[in-house]
């Protein structure tokens, strides 16, 4: 029983429809950027293509050779300066463990961290969904009337079609309740005849 009780729970929780509808929302509102985004590429683009045709390719390829051999030196420094010998002569096996377990725990906390900041921005999307589903069914601000029920409200003229649909359908003939069966017992306490 308290597995139906947790699912129906569940399922009339209406959190996770409002963080979609938050996601949706914050996507629009992202979107509607978008035009201007084009506009202003469109605006630099010749300047950034002047700029390229511009540019020399030997001074490019320079620039690359350059940065591909300085990448080398500090990578070839770096491995100077770490001592292997001392790793492989380390003899004190419990600060290595302590190590490994300590970095072991900086990664629970990342992920507790990840974790809290996950939560925290699924509660602002359905925040912000809330709100967005309270607007696009034209509801104010204050949790006001929704506008289908205003319009539901408002009197409307009678037309043949609409009397002809609100005059009572007829009822269906009471269902007959089938006969009771008879037992084993009823039909050998009956007389054949």
């Amino acid at each position: 029983m308290t597995i139906t009780d947790d699912i129906v729970k569940s399922l009339r929780n209406p959190t996770p429809l409002y963080a979609v509808a938050g996601t949706a929302d914050l996507a629009a509102e992202k979107l509607r950027e978008v035009p201007a985004l084009f506009e202003r590429l469109r605006e630099q683009a010749p300047g950034h293509i002047e700029k390229i045709k511009g540019t020399d390719p030997k001074a490019v390829q320079e620039r690359v050779a350059a940065g591909a051999k300085d990448a080398q030196t500090r990578l070839s420094e770096t491995y100077r300066d770490l001592d292997l010998k001392s790793f492989r002569e380390m003899p004190d096996f419990k600060k290595l463990g302590e190590s490994v377990q300590d970095l072991a725990l900086q990664g629970v906390g990342r992920a507790t961290g990840y974790a809290v900041r996950a939560r925290e921005t699924y509660d602002e999307l359905a925040e912000r969904g809330k709100g967005a589903v309270a607007q696009w069914r034209g509801e104010d601000g204050d949790g006001g009337a929704d506008v289908r029920q205003i319009a539901d409200a408002t009197p409307k003229k009678a037309t043949p079609a609409a009397s002809a649909k609100a005059a009572p359908a007829k009822t269906a003939p009471a269902a007959r309740k089938p006969a009771a069966k008879k037992t084993p017992a009823a039909k050998k306490a009956q007389p054949e005849g």
